[in-house]
């Protein structure tokens, strides 16, 4: 048996309201909600707003959109830390009555200039504590009471600090590399390490799923859940998202914010397909999953010690293997309103002929990473008039331009008796290739161009269909006339 089945899970995930939600974060929040959804528990929601500088409401409210696009649901919160400055303060004057802290009446310039002093000749491992904690506890309430500014600082035992982590296993911090760090400052805010600490116990957090880089805040939070005397949670931490060249994972690798992936069109169950395996792995050579498999399948047991890679193709790869599996029904709730804002079609227009529009969508998504893909790859079906690629014209066209001209021609004629359904135009045209002695390709590629504009398209028999024998037929017209001024006469 283990500890989570003889307890109510319960994860926090605590973002700060500084700025967008972005892929370290989101893929720790995937973390813990996974988690937390298969053994059934409690997800809470925690703003940690005290950083008052940089936190605002719109950083909050756009934090909550992402999570929500995401589908990350919570079942407590959003809490707000700075609601509970009250209680932080008054958990300190408790460490300041038990001597377990002292006040710090020191200049924080010279505070700077200390920590320097030490790193540099190497005597001191810990930041010397300041004088305020050599004079009597009489003298430090006088100078409180006569309303000298201080910071208040937790007094580090000697020893050690161990935990067993969830995913790094035994870990061990010696006490005497650790600072007597400040616990609120002199403005009276809570510094960062007490406020968790403190909001963890208060919500009655089990298990405190977070990124690599806050071991070092662990050592200090347990001994401040020592000193307090709450139950510690179970700790366990994720590897840091790397770049592709080993640094950590920045704006220049390609990252961006969740709601930046969500406005290029992203489809969602491909991002958190993305960002699950960004540190973990299911086992069995399992890439391409759902959300409810990932649900199952997740373990704090296959999260990995080292930092994983960020990689943009792989990010591709699979949201293309997500269009593959989305139906056409829901990838069209996401593409609708872009081709009405992008001008090339209402969404009354698209549901109008909604059996077109859905056959159009299962044509183009097996081509598509991202919705903005669709819209593209649309516009030959949706603009009247299309867009010529130079590069299509030149290869297809231009290099003979007589034989192009007189393929048209020939397939004008041939595709205007064709009774118009996919298999009847593939037959005629390969019936038309053989007859001519031409290759496939040689007939395809310029009617495609004549058509579409472009080098490349899904299957041009259903690019056909979809089109029509109208708008087909008009537009191998306009693609011969305007091959003919420069194309001779003659047979095939």
């Amino acid at each position: 048996m283990t500890t989570v089945d003889v307890m109510t899970v319960r994860v926090r995930f605590p973002p700060s309201p500084t700025g967008h939600l972005h892929v370290g974060g989101a893929r720790t929040a995937l973390f813990n909600w996974f988690f937390v959804r298969k053994h059934q528990g409690v997800f809470v929601l925690r703003i940690e707003d005290t950083d008052r500088d940089r936190s605002n409401s719109e950083h909050s409210a756009a934090i909550l959109e992402s999570l929500e696009w995401l589908g990350i649901d919570w079942d407590e919160g959003p809490y707000f830390q700075s609601d509970g400055v009250e209680r932080h303060r008054k958990e300190v004057r408790h460490l300041l009555e038990k001597g377990l802290a002292y006040r710090d009446f020191g200049d924080p310039e010279r505070l700077i200039n200390d920590r320097v002093n030490a790193k540099t000749d190497g005597t001191e491992k810990r930041e010397p504590r300041r004088q305020a904690e050599l004079i009597s506890r009489e003298e430090s309430e006088k100078k409180a009471l006569a309303g000298e500014p201080h910071a208040i600082r937790f007094k580090v035992p000697e020893g050690q600090t161990l935990w067993s982590d969830l995913v790094h296993g035994e870990m061990k911090f010696e006490n005497a590399d650790i600072e007597d760090l400040v616990i609120l400052r002199s403005d009276g805010s809570p510094t960062y390490n007490f406020a968790v600490a403190s909001d963890d116990a208060y919500q009655t957090i089990t298990h405190v799923i977070r990124g690599d880089d806050h071991l070092s805040n662990t050592a200090k939070q347990i001994l401040i859940y020592d000193a307090m005397g709450w139950t510690k949670p179970f700790f366990g931490h994720v590897p840091m998202i790397l770049g592709g060249d080993g640094k950590r994972l920045s704006k220049r690798h390609g990252a961006t914010s969740i709601q930046a992936y969500k406005e290029d069109g992203i489809l969602q169950p491909a991002l958190i397909n993305f960002l699950a395996l960004l540190g973990w792995s299911p086992g069995e050579d399992l890439e391409f999953m759902k959300v409810d498999e990932l649900i199952d399948k997740f373990s704090l047991e296959r999260v990995l010690k080292k930092g994983s890679i960020f990689d943009l193709k792989k990010l591709e790869w699979l949201s293309g293997k997500h269009f593959d599996s989305t139906s056409a029904e829901e990838i069209a709730t996401l593409l609708s309103p872009r081709l009405n804002l992008a001008g090339l079609a209402t969404e009354d227009e698209l549901s109008s002929k909604n059996d077109w529009y859905l056959a159009l969508i299962d044509l183009l998504k097996t081509r598509s990473r991202t919705v903005i893909d669709l819209v593209e790859l649309s516009k030959p079906f949706l603009k009247k008039e299309i867009d010529f690629e130079e590069e299509a014209i030149r290869k297809h066209w231009m290099k003979d331009q007589d034989r192009a001209r007189r393929i048209l021609v020939e397939l004008n004629a041939v595709l205007g008796e064709a009774d118009w359904q996919a298999d009847e135009l593939e037959s005629r045209i390969r019936l038309f290739a053989s007859d001519k002695g031409l290759k496939l390709g040689q007939v395809i590629h310029p009617l495609r161009v004549a058509v579409t504009g472009r080098e490349a398209s899904p299957s041009i028999f259903e690019v056909l269909y979809l089109l029509g024998r109208t708008c087909v037929l008009e537009r191998i017209g306009i693609a011969i006339d305007y091959l003919e001024s420069s194309a001779g006469e003659g047979e095939l």
